[in-house]
């Protein structure tokens, strides 16, 4: 029997490999939108963060996500992203 494969992903504050469904997907879409993309499909530039509200606070203190997504992120958007990671 064959064994499925699990895909990888690499959390952009933490720099370890994960699989795809324990990180959370960032995306800024075409038109600059930054939005959180529970499907993993959006069509946009991606970034994943593992699901750790430690990982999260790094990721404001450090502006990671910003500098991988290459725009600002409001102090709203991160609350949002809080209360994902909680659910």
């Amino acid at each position: 029997m064959k064994v499925k494969k699990i895909p990888m992903r690499t959390c952009v504050v933490s720099n370890e490999r994960c699989p795809k469904n324990e990180l959370l997907r960032i995306v800024r879409t075409p038109e600059g939108e930054i939005k959180i993309d529970e499907t993993g499909k959006l069509n946009g530039h991606g970034a994943y963060i593992k699901k750790d509200l430690d990982v999260l606070d790094k990721a404001r203190k450090t502006k990671a996500l910003a500098r991988h997504l290459e725009c600002e992120i409001t102090d709203d958007f991160y609350e949002e992203v809080k209360k994902v990671i909680n659910n």
